[in-house]
């Protein structure tokens, strides 16, 4: 089984990027959590292994958050009788990721009162860290008004001041109690701004040392954020995981070496991760987009290929990826890329993904037939868009494709 070295703080606090891009107007939401928690955690003298697991715990806490509309709601006002599903789905979501499975107990409880959690059987070290993340979470939403404002060091102190009054019921005093003693100078706030912030994570990870993982351990990172990219809207259930099946199928026809497939995979579950930049109301639009909606959606891919260079720094995941609107006449997004540029893997997921889609019902469409598909993809070929070899052997085997595309 293939292995490769990954440093794995870098790459979910690159991943959790992507998370930050639901909340738009909220950018680094589940940075400044993350990083409140680790504070507040060293102050108590917590392990090494502890505040980093914390850290890594809060840039994934909103893992089941894909909707920009939940978002603004979960950081409008203190308390949401909406919270808990989304702390449902993001233990959902980590359980089935062996590698992060450990944080999901904490983040389903990282919306739960501390008087409801001293009731619940779980252990205090479970309790102690939902309640910390839900501390810090709800700090977040406070001083977001006043995020980099000089106003931030006036309103600090009614911040602490009306954290205070929730210990014992919101939060564990002793949670509370470090915080209030932690929070008081003006450096802990400063901390938050987006230069300062980025500055002290990377900082953090100087010395954590990458870890070696296998190509299954990666594919199950990856469809950890493939199923929150793929929750945004009903209309893309699945979307993500069907192509990663349909573009490794075609690369095992294509007769591509095995060392390869797991990559191929990898890139086509992670090929909209940028997408969750985009609102929903574009995506399930059932009209025609405005050029400003066009453009919104044009940037996901570019999104996506950033945000990957940062975790596969040796690999050609991002490009694979990031790549998969560009088209052989060089006129595709976000990079104009012409056909010597792209790689047999890159249009081999490029198809996966527009064959998949049509296979799919939209807002502005029902699923397409089979027939009517082959031949849409035929005109995109015969206009030299798409890779002839790629769609002939996708063509050879179409029912078995389709059968794939629509599980």
């Amino acid at each position: 089984m293939q292995k490769q070295y990954i440093n794995l703080y870098s790459a979910i606090t690159a991943l959790s990027s992507s998370l930050d891009l639901v909340g738009v107007d909220e950018i680094k939401h589940g940075k400044r959590v993350a990083l409140m928690a680790l504070r507040i955690a060293q102050h108590l003298d917590w392990s090494e292994a502890e505040c980093l697991s914390i850290l890594y715990a809060g840039m994934l806490h909103d893992c089941g958050v894909s909707r920009i509309r939940e978002h603004r709601n979960l950081t409008g006002e203190l308390e949401w009788e909406g919270a808990e599903e989304h702390c449902i789905r993001g233990y959902e979501y980590l359980s089935c990721c062996p590698p992060l499975a450990s944080l999901a107990l904490e983040i389903r409880y990282h919306h739960t009162r501390w008087e409801k959690l001293l009731d619940l059987p779980i252990d205090q070290r479970c309790r102690l860290r939902a309640n910390l993340l839900f501390l810090a979470d709800r700090i977040d939403v406070l001083q977001a008004p006043f995020l980099n404002k000089e106003q931030i060091l006036v309103e600090y102190h009614a911040i602490i001041n009306r954290i205070a009054t929730y210990s014992g019921t919101l939060f564990a005093p002793e949670l509370v109690s470090t915080f209030v003693e932690i929070a008081d100078v003006e450096a802990f706030w400063l901390a938050m701004e987006p230069e300062y912030l980025d500055e002290d994570l990377r900082q953090f990870g100087i010395n954590i040392k990458p870890i070696e993982l296998d190509n299954v351990t990666l594919k199950e990172v990856a469809e950890l954020f493939s199923k929150v990219v793929d929750a945004k809207t009903h209309f893309t259930h699945d979307h993500s995981v069907l192509v990663a099946k349909v573009a490794r199928q075609l690369a095992i026809d294509l007769g591509i070496e095995s060392t390869t497939l797991d990559q191929i995979e990898i890139a086509g579950l992670l090929h909209d991760i940028g997408k969750l930049r985009v609102s929903e109301d574009i995506i399930n639009k059932p009209g025609k987009l405005t050029p400003v909606e066009i453009a919104s959606m044009h940037r996901h891919s570019y999104d996506t290929f950033r945000i990957l260079n940062r975790v596969f720094t040796d690999s050609k995941i991002p490009i694979w990826a990031g790549l998969h609107h560009e088209n052989l006449r060089g006129e595709g997004y976000p990079f104009h890329t012409h056909i010597e540029a792209l790689d047999l893997e890159c249009r081999i997921i490029c198809i996966a993904d527009i064959f998949q889609a049509l296979c799919q019902n939209r807002p502005y469409r029902h699923r397409m037939e089979l027939a009517t598909i082959l031949e849409h993809l035929e005109d995109l070929v015969n206009t030299g868009r798409l890779d002839p070899l790629v769609f002939k052997t996708l063509q050879a085997n179409a029912e078995k494709y389709y059968e794939m595309a629509i599980q």
